[in-house]
């Protein structure tokens, strides 16, 4: 390897840099520093030192991936064959989908890779990624049998740890490729706590589940003997389908996006649930829950699960906004002494904030929320402690009762 170029920093970064964290964001380096994307460079803050990946599109200029030397083909197996021994439980429950790698929290800065049984779909999130690909592709392969991995690239600059909005009426601006070996089916299907899911890697964005809620959705199952559930934001009703098989009463998907309703009812089937027992509604969230309001509709499990309202810190003050009206709407629509299970996919918000929103709807509405249950994001999506920018899954269940 070639001599690398020394990047000098503030001293005030030195105690962040000890404790692990692993971004230099631009404003933090020499303003006349010009180095090509995926240049290696050696990283200098008194006498602390480390090595990390330069990038010249994305506000965070260095990405750190070690202390000790710059990454090389074994470093690379190393990590790779680490996060694959953190899932060992995942498999052990025959889980065939979850996210094999989740970037910084699993030592790969800027990368994800998730695996849908034996076939693996690779996202980077940075330019300078590129000169990691090939160790990556070979880590892969020698750690698990594979028959397909594919490439998801963007374009657009996506920065943050948020979980990637996958509606069907989104803009697609993402693209699949394969990179190596052979195609998976068109529909692959995958496990979950014993529940099969359709999902499609070619579609771009929509590959048909999202990996993070996957306990989250056991539990909403445990909730839902007896009850009428109203899933929001369902898109191809995963939340519908563990509801379903806990024995709710009636359960209502809504989702605004063409095609989910087809995509849960494919889902339904597959798993032998009673279709009888469940509707589908194309339309707004908002809207069904105003309608619901003005219409005097009950449910007794209410399940919210936006997408992320904020990819940056400007939009932070209107994420707050958007979680308390969908949370108030949604309080609204609940039966006495029903359930709030509202979710959060953006690291913008922390959980203290996230709950404030919740609270505040509370207040708005007249009642009270008491927090059963709290959790953030499950073994395949880890956060580095000292990295709170990776936590941005927040999941809260409340009991709503009318305020005293």
């Amino acid at each position: 390897m070639a001599k690398l170029a020394t990047v000098q920093l503030p001293a005030n970064l030195k105690e962040r840099l000890m404790q692990g964290h692993p971004w230099v964001y631009r404003n933090h380096v020499p303003p006349n520093l010009h180095l090509s994307s995926g240049s290696w460079v050696r990283v200098q803050c008194g006498n602390w030192k480390g090595f990390g990946l330069w990038d010249n599109q994305s506000p965070i200029a260095i990405r750190l991936f070690s202390r000790q030397e710059p990454p090389t083909p074994k470093w690379t197996r190393e990590q790779v064959q680490s996060a694959w021994d953190l899932r060992s439980s995942l498999r052990q429950q025959n889980c065939t989908a979850y996210r094999w790698l989740f970037g910084e929290g699993d030592g790969l800065p800027g990368i994800t890779v998730d695996l849908y049984d034996r076939f693996a779909v690779v996202q980077t999130y940075m330019e300078s990624a590129a000169v990691l690909l090939n160790w990556l592709v070979d880590a892969l392969q020698a750690t698990a049998s594979l028959e397909g991995i594919y490439l998801k690239t963007q374009h657009r600059s996506l920065e943050m740890n948020d979980r990637d909005d996958e509606s069907a009426n989104a803009p697609s601006d993402s693209k699949v490729k394969l990179i190596w070996g052979q195609p998976a089916p068109k529909a692959l299907i995958v496990e979950e706590h014993g529940l099969k899911f359709q999902v499609d890697l070619h579609a771009g964005q929509k590959t048909g589940l999202f990996l993070d809620h996957r306990e989250n959705r056991k539990y909403v199952e445990g909730l839902s003997k007896g009850r009428t559930v109203l899933n929001c934001f369902a898109y191809t009703g995963a939340f519908s389908l563990y509801a379903l098989r806990g024995q709710a009463s009636y359960v209502t998907s809504v989702d605004i996006g063409k095609g989910l309703a087809e995509a849960a009812s494919t889902n339904i089937k597959l798993n032998g649930l009673d279709d009888r027992r469940h509707t589908f509604i194309t339309q707004d969230c908002f809207t069904l829950l105003n309608d619901s309001i003005q219409q005097g509709k009950q449910f007794d499990l209410i399940i919210l699960d936006p997408p992320s309202f904020a990819k940056t810190k400007q939009n932070r003050h209107a994420a707050q906004r958007a979680y308390s009206k969908i949370n108030t709407l949604a309080l609204r629509c609940l039966a006495p002494d029903g359930l709030l299970v509202s979710a959060s996919c953006t690291s913008q918000v922390s959980p203290e904030a996230f709950k404030e929103a919740i609270a505040a709807s509370g207040a708005t509405t007249g009642h009270q929320i008491q927090i059963i249950h709290e959790i953030g994001q499950p073994i395949d999506h880890p956060v580095p402690a000292q990295f709170p920018e990776g936590r941005y899954l927040k999941f809260v269940v409340g009991r709503v009762r009318r305020s005293n």
